[in-house]
């Protein structure tokens, strides 16, 4: 589903996506509440979503639909340079950032890496507005959490702290001399532990637990 509140933009997004065979984009909303609505009527495997528009915001749609519907992913549509309330989105429910300003094979390669359980359309992306937005974040992560990552074993700390850097399963795997398949093993295992939906949320947690510099 495409959610924005200019046409001209969900247009341009449709017409990338449709042209290709494994992608079909069967709803479009123009502000939050229709987003919501449809998010509730339609299955749906990925969310773009907008997140200033009239209403109910992104932020708000993003949060009430990923709690409704843990299986729907939603991808929030930033220009970046001046969302400032994009990081918002992430913890809202959000699996990552897409740039307004995407290519082509961008887009499709942030929708494909999201619909197939990566979570993360660019470490780096969730990583740089952490960075810039970190002060927002509070300052004492719940108790549960903390108690949750005494549970991981050193390795998957390790791996935990590296996600957290912002790196890919393939860098994962070359800094710790692993292969991919065992890296996305500890990935696992990790998330089910912290009890975490996925990678966004991980970079979030280490952030909020204070063992990522501010």
């Amino acid at each position: 589903m495409l959610v924005d509140d200019q046409t001209l933009m969900r247009v341009g997004f449709r017409m990338v996506l449709d042209a290709e065979d494994d992608f079909q984009v069967v709803a479009e909303a123009g502000d939050g509440a229709e987003a919501i609505a449809l998010a509730a009527s339609q299955q749906l495997d990925v969310i773009l979503m907008d997140v200033r528009m009239p209403g109910i915001d992104g932020i708000e749609a993003t949060q009430r639909i990923t709690t409704a519907n843990p299986d729907q992913k939603v991808l929030i549509l930033t220009t970046f340079d001046v969302d400032e309330y994009a990081f918002g989105g992430l913890r809202a429910g959000a699996s990552g950032f897409l740039l307004k300003d995407a290519k082509p094979a961008e887009l499709m390669a942030a929708v494909r890496a999201v619909a197939s359980g990566e979570a993360s359309v660019s470490p780096r992306v969730t990583r740089r507005m952490l960075e810039l937005f970190g002060a927002h974040l509070p300052g004492d992560a719940p108790d549960q959490a903390a108690c949750a990552l005494s549970q991981l074993t050193d390795r998957e700390r390790e791996v935990f702290l590296a996600i957290a850097e912002g790196l890919s399963n393939q860098e994962l795997a070359t800094r710790f001399f692993l292969s991919e398949s065992t890296v996305k093993t500890h990935v696992g295992r990790i998330l089910a532990k912290l009890e975490l939906r996925d990678r966004v949320q991980a970079v979030i947690l280490a952030y909020e637990l204070g063992l990522m510099g501010r």
